[in-house]
């Protein structure tokens, strides 16, 4: 029995969630740094890190500088000779170079010594990843070579080459095998096939951003391999903005024989999170043992293998792993008192808390990062605008949340961005007071109706709101239009043309974007505040599909945090928002028609509405306009997951996150994001552009492509694909 106790069998891991910025090496080491004190605090003796972690995932074409290899060598010397370091098995990323030629890779090192590099094998180049531009995957399953390290790395490891390549690293008491990211979803990712070899730890490095339901599809696919294949599974991933327009979401987990035993959260303000559990290896053992299928012989037969004898069993008939001996264990000596983890219920969120806390986590690290000093939103008393004012008030009660509970890099953060050293949030509509403008811009076209709603929306969050009229901007410019050509164009409902009309109403829109950036940027000096505001866009996908918008417009900002979110689910979210926050101006907003008010009012009532103008000649169309973004998304995305939004096919009420400068975005990789602030590809004019994006979009229906040209000819097509 004594011998018995002294063998260990149980074993502490961490994994992480580490909030890195691109090219922030010294951010970045920092991080890294604190993750692995925090895991060695927590009993950990084997630490996961996120994909590339050294120089943060979005380098872009910086990896192609020699000075992103070399400073992330530097950081790896720095890690290498940190007391922190020592006496835990460290897994971080980084990019390398052997035999010129780029590799995303791991690199496993213990007491300042590399064990092991570890090259991704598989690519993720589809969506919005673009690796195979910068990287090129390792093809040689199973087989290394020799990597000749720098002589930075040789002074400090006395080591003058290091295996690289697809191998395990075998301890004293378990073995661990490497997944990174995009190998976790291939149709026959590496742990099948280390698990038949013995491996009991699969680690899986990520950079995998956020899409709605992409957390179901994660847990599922952890869990159906260690529930097929037996074994512990780590996941680590990136978090927060990395510089780019996407969210990294975190969700770092830890399973074990398809349980889950670890849950890191989703969206957080953290920039160091990091899990921990610990598991008994023989309840790996005694769970694989008891799965005939994977024990038994197959029915074809062995596979050859050179050097092995045939052998009938399915696990012995795997090719074996190159196995790297570590002398260290990941158990301890005396462990049979020690507690194990427990497995716990993964709780997901639903798809408008996800919206909710999604972009409003992104929009706080781009403000922060950018050193600006809030935000500017005009402000229509539409669902689109008032969506958009409500993620920002959802970033700050998420912030006072994160300060309440004892957040120094959150508080540190805030008051930089609101340039008082001695302030502490409390009160979200407060916070939403100093760091968001809102303003109501009304022509001569604007309801009473909209002028309220968007200041009762404002005063409930607590906006500093600004109301004024465009209408001597307009008439100046129609003043300058007249003078040179002495012509004076007219309204539809004057009778003028509708040339006429179109060119009054953009005249009024692109006005509001011009007044939108000259008050994000002199609005705070007025005031006698120092700083400048990030200009907020409020174009929703579908309206982007459409091609309902002018060009230039409020559309045009600097950044547009609904522009992959469909109507359908910016109601949802604004209904949670209403119940959750207590913002009954919501209420209102809902119920209202949606309306550009652009032309002239009837009788002080508005004439003009979305559902006829976005659509004409066919205002039959419009109910599908939510369908349409559903559809672009999940034809667009790989058939072999789960479909945007998390959405199971025919899900009523969700539709696709779509191509658009968003926090997060569509399928399991997203969709592309084009130009810095919506869609230039729309229309020049608001309705001349009805259907026509969508008819000259290409469909993919069933993996081909129907390029449509027709207009009735292409309406029925699209609304065939609707109806199947």
């Amino acid at each position: 029995m004594a011998t018995a106790a002294r063998m260990g069998r149980k074993v502490t891991v961490a994994t992480c969630a580490l909030n890195q910025w691109a090219l922030d090496f010294e951010g970045n080491l920092q991080r890294i740094l604190k993750s692995i004190e925090i895991a060695k605090h927590k009993g950990a003796r084997y630490r996961l890190g996120p994909e590339l972690e050294i120089c943060g995932y979005g380098c872009w074409d910086h990896y192609y500088e020699s000075d992103t290899l070399l400073h992330s060598l530097q950081v790896l010397a720095a890690l290498l000779e940190s007391p922190v370091t020592q006496d835990i098995i460290c897994d971080v990323g980084m990019p390398i170079m052997h035999r010129n030629v780029r590799y995303n890779c791991r690199v496993i090192f213990l007491n300042g010594k590399i064990l092991l590099i570890r090259p991704k094998m598989a690519l993720a180049n589809e969506g919005n990843y673009r690796e195979l531009r910068w990287f090129t995957p390792w093809s040689r399953s199973r087989q290394t070579e020799e990597y000749f390290l720098p002589r930075m790395i040789q002074d400090l490891t006395e080591q003058e080459s290091v295996p690289f390549g697809d191998a395990v690293l075998s301890t004293r008491d378990t073995c661990i095998g490497s997944e990174v990211c995009e190998e976790l979803w291939t149709p026959h990712s590496p742990h099948v096939d280390m698990g038949l070899d013995g491996v009991e730890i699969f680690t899986n490095a990520s950079g995998s951003h956020h899409v709605l339901r992409k957390a179901h599809a994660r847990v599922d696919l952890v869990t159906t391999a260690t529930t097929k294949n037996g074994g512990i599974y780590l996941l680590a991933n990136q978090k927060g903005c990395d510089g780019d327009r996407l969210y990294y979401d975190g969700c770092a987990l830890i399973a074990m024989n398809g349980g889950i035993f670890a849950q890191g959260s989703q969206f957080s303000l953290d920039d160091v999170e990091v899990l921990t559990a610990t598991l008994d290896l023989e309840d790996v053992r005694s769970y694989r043992a008891e799965i005939s299928s994977r024990n038994l012989a197959s029915s074809q037969g062995p596979v050859r293998v050179p050097a092995l004898r045939a052998c009938p069993s399915q696990a012995s008939r795997v090719s074996p792993y190159p196995r790297v001996k570590v002398d260290f264990a990941l158990s301890r000596d005396e462990d049979l008192l020690e507690p194990l983890s427990e497995p716990v219920e993964w709780k997901y969120h639903s798809p408008a808390e996800e919206i909710s806390l999604g972009p409003a986590c992104w929009l706080w690290d781009f403000l922060r990062r950018s050193q600006q000093a809030g935000f500017f939103l005009p402000l229509s008393g539409g669902v689109d605008s008032g969506a958009t004012a409500c993620l920002v008030y959802s970033m700050c009660h998420q912030v006072c949340e994160a300060v309440k509970h004892g957040s120094q890099e959150v508080l540190a953060d805030v008051r930089t961005i609101v340039n008082q050293t001695s302030y502490t949030p409390q009160d979200p509509r407060e916070l939403c007071s100093r760091i968001l403008t809102t303003c109501y811009m009304a022509s001569e076209n604007s309801s009473r109706e909209t002028c309220n709603r968007a200041g009762d929306l404002a005063q409930q969050i607590g906006s500093h709101h600004i109301g004024l009229n465009i209408d001597p901007a307009v008439k100046a410019i129609m003043g300058i239009f007249s003078l040179v050509t002495g012509k004076s164009p007219a309204f539809s409902a004057h009778g003028g043309s509708s040339r006429e009309s179109l060119a009054l109403q953009n005249v009024q829109a692109r006005v509001r974007m011009v007044i939108a950036y000259l008050f994000a940027q002199l609005s705070l000096w007025s005031r006698g505040a120092p700083g400048r505001l990030l200009v907020l866009g409020s174009a929703n996908v579908d309206e982007s599909l459409l091609g309902y918008l002018t060009k230039y417009d409020c559309s045009s900002a600097d950044i547009n945090p609904i522009g992959g979110v469909s109507k359908t689910d910016l109601r949802a979210f604004v209904q949670l928002c209403m119940e959750r926050f207590r913002l009954p101006a919501l209420q209102s907003i809902l119920v209202a028609p949606a309306t550009a008010e652009l032309e002239p009012l009837a009788h002080g009532r508005v004439s003009q509405t979305d559902e006829v103008t976005a659509v004409a000649p066919s205002p039959c169309f419009f109910p599908h306009l939510p369908a349409a973004g559903f559809l672009h998304g999940l034809l667009s995305a790989p058939t072999s997951h789960a479909p945007s939004l998390g959405s199971r096919p025919g899900s009523p009420g969700l539709s696709a996150i779509h191509r658009g400068p968003s926090a997060f975005n569509s399928g399991r990789h997203g969709s592309d994001l084009r130009g810095a602030v919506g869609l230039r590809e729309a229309p020049e004019d608001r309705q001349d552009g009805a259907l026509q994006h969508v008819l000259q979009t290409p469909l993919r229906v069933e993996g081909r492509l129907h390029p449509q040209t027709g207009g009735r000819q292409s309406e029925a097509v699209l609304l065939e694909v609707f109806r199947e």
